[in-house]
């Protein structure tokens, strides 16, 4: 597993890609083990993933009666949801990629969207606990979820830009494949599996 120092400097990658500098590709690696260890994001999201599981938990234990609880098996769900939005999303992207004979950019994209993940998560993970510290801050905090939305696509769309070499078209459609499967497959399976709230 990646340790911290190693995720830095992937993450510095990604800010110089934002800011449209091409020396951000020199701290990411692209090889097929580069590929391969980048899905240790995943493991690096834990902990912000379990703040979001609390909120999740205690939103669904609003919709229910007072004396009902969930079991381990409600994690796991969860759990299975969180796969569900971190792979297909790839693999759409990685489809789109072959179609427009793009193929080569499969692995800049999923590096880069893998590692972006960890920030993007701990950020989520941030806000969602404001609402468990400060419960009189779900207004504010609304709003500042909705900002990190709009804010997720940009950067996203940045570094798609230079993965395409500033292929409109093709950053607009990478952006969607990335994003909008994940909002549609995580209420589907959470009304599928029995952890959406009532």
């Amino acid at each position: 597993m990646p340790g911290f120092r190693e995720v830095q400097y992937y993450l510095a990658g990604l800010w110089l890609l934002i800011r449209l500098d091409p020396r951000g590709f020199r701290y990411l690696d692209m090889s097929e083990r580069g590929v391969n260890r980048s899905f240790w994001a995943m493991l690096w999201c834990l902990p912000p993933m379990g703040i979001s599981w609390l909120w999740w938990r205690q939103a669904f234990l609003r919709s229910m009666p007072p004396e009902a609880d969930v079991n381990f098996a409600f994690y796991i769900r969860l759990g299975l949801v969180e796969v569900a939005n971190w792979f297909v999303p790839l693999v759409f992207a990685g489809l789109l990629l072959l179609a427009v004979r793009m193929g080569e950019r499969f692995a800049p994209v999923v590096v880069s969207v893998n590692w972006l993940g960890v920030p993007l998560s701990y950020i989520n993970g941030l806000l969602l606990a404001l609402v468990f510290f400060l419960p009189g801050s779900v207004g504010l905090v609304s709003l500042l979820l909705l900002a990190f939305m709009l804010a997720q696509v940009f950067v996203l769309a940045r570094i798609l830009r230079m993965i395409c070499h500033g292929h409109a078209l093709m950053v607009g459609a990478l952006t969607l494949v990335l994003l909008v499967p994940s909002m549609i497959l995580s209420e589907y399976l959470q009304h599928f599996l029995g952890i959406y709230p009532a």
